[in-house]
């Protein structure tokens, strides 16, 4: 077996590389919707300023699709490289889910990508909103297919164990099983949070520096009620998200409310503060107010659930790190019902696009939704420890047998790379952000006509920040 340290530094490394991943596909996901949704409007209204507004995220989305795309390959192939064991035992659960990614997602992206990037003066309006909608459509696919997988570690079911090996034999269990629908409704809703809160942190920068146009305005009215609606509702999937994992993963809930052990005939406290110290089985320095943990979590004034105490040590998440993921989560999730609350007060009077202080609170909220869901990745994941396959398989029981020379030497490089490529990639979209929405963008004539020079075809060809042309004084779209 390999040693601990080789063991840390592959869950390290999975856990660098997932966390770079993971915000490009939260983008993808809320901006290809996003985008949907100002074709629409401006299908239905012809309206250019949701046309406008159109093109300028179409940029950054192209952006966020590519280095999505590129980060998800490399995870991909950490299964077999890091984590070959796991790969052999639970394989032909985990794979064949992959492959259904695949084979719907990323076909009906493949299918459809280059329409909605490149063909806005090539094809009909109607096709191009389509090729839109199949975009946003595949996204949510492909989320649906990775949290049918990462699910089925934390709560499996519809299988059978085989000569050490994970065999399904109800697949409509193992995709659906009991963390399945609330983990699912959960991310794709925080992606949507998320993209919101990146999208009002862009035109409040904007109107903050006087660029006060419709285009600025449209998106930070669009964003703001986003986050008025979608941030409780959020709030609310959590809660019953929480109820489930106290039902099927009590040990991960007990570590996220530093939770120890029960007292006779007493409701169970909400701990705000404090620091878990594993080796005491205590949570020291506790700010707690009594019964509230019972209520929130069993909805009586005195129920009572398992403690860290009632598990052996050997199979206790590591509390103190995740009480404070979870704390931040819900932290930065109160902060944006109060962000959109705030927002909707001060819609009469135009005093949404004034309040400076309101748009400075949304431009420091900008990132808080990608910041959530690191912290709530955490807190599952290393929650779930130290089960791989809750259960089933220990992580020690998943790893590849490499040396912790190997295992740092990748973790080095993969550091090195990711802040360089990745890096470079979050600036250029910082950057194209920054830039004002251009006007009539959509009347940009199509290159590789004859005399003109052909356009590439590549996802980041399209989030040029120039014009390849000059605007023609007719709207093509219009004269079709």
């Amino acid at each position: 077996m390999p040693d601990f340290d080789a063991l840390l530094l592959a869950r390290i490394q999975f856990a660098f590389t997932i966390a770079f991943h993971i915000v490009f596909p939260a983008l993808t996901i809320g901006l290809a919707s996003y985008l949907a949704v100002l074709e629409g409007a401006w299908l239905a209204t012809r309206n250019d300023v949701y046309r406008d507004l159109y093109h300028f995220w179409l940029k950054v989305f192209a952006v966020a699709f590519g280095m999505g795309v590129v980060s998800g390959i490399v995870m991909a192939y950490q299964f077999g490289t890091n984590w070959s064991e796991f790969s052999r035992v639970g394989g032909g659960i985990v794979g064949p889910l992959l492959a259904y990614e695949v084979l719907t997602a990323f076909f009906l992206e493949a299918g459809f990508l280059g329409v909605m990037l490149f063909g806005w003066n090539r094809v009909g309006p109607g096709l191009h909103f389509l090729s839109t909608l199949m975009v946003a459509l595949g996204t949510v696919v492909s989320a649906f297919w990775i949290l049918a997988s990462n699910s089925w570690m934390h709560t499996p079911q519809g299988h059978e164990v085989v000569n050490g090996v994970v065999v399904p034999v109800d697949w409509l269990q193992v995709i659906f099983n009991p963390s399945f629908p609330y983990r699912f409704a959960h991310m794709v809703t925080a992606a949507y949070l998320a993209t919101a809160l990146v999208v009002g942190a862009a035109a409040a920068g904007h109107l903050l520096r006087g660029d006060d146009t419709a285009p600025v305005r449209k998106m930070f009215s669009m964003a703001m009620w986003m986050i008025f609606f979608t941030a409780p509702i959020q709030a609310l999937i959590g809660d019953f998200h929480g109820i489930n994992t106290l039902q099927h993963q009590p040990a991960k809930l007990a570590a996220m409310e530093g939770h120890w052990e029960n007292r006779p005939r007493e409701g169970v406290p909400l701990i705000l503060v404090g620091w878990p110290d594993m080796a005491r089985e205590q949570t020291r320095f506790a700010l707690e107010i009594p019964r509230l943990g019972s209520l929130i979590l069993t909805h009586s004034w005195d129920g009572q659930f398992p403690g860290l105490k009632d598990f052996p040590p050997e199979d206790r998440p590591n509390s103190t790190i995740v009480f404070w993921t979870f704390r931040l989560m819900v932290g930065l999730g109160l902060l944006m019902i109060a962000l959109g609350i705030w927002g909707a007060i001060l819609r009469r009077g135009e005093r949404l696009y004034r309040s400076r202080a309101l748009l400075r609170f949304a431009s420091w909220m900008g990132s808080a939704g990608l910041i959530a869901i690191l912290a709530g990745w955490f807190t599952t994941e290393i929650g779930r420890q130290p089960w791989l396959v809750h259960g089933l398989m220990r992580t020690a029981e998943g790893v590849s047998a490499h040396s912790a020379a190997q295992v740092g030497l990748t973790l080095v490089l993969f550091v090195v790379v990711y802040f360089v490529v990745f890096g470079a990639g979050t600036v250029y979209a910082l950057r194209l952000m920054r830039r004002a929405p251009a006007l009539h963008e959509g009347e940009v004539p199509v290159l590789g006509g004859p005399g003109q020079p052909r356009q590439a075809m590549r996802p980041l060809s399209a989030a040029s920040e120039e014009p390849d042309a000059p605007p023609p004084h007719h709207n093509r779209m219009e004269a079709r």
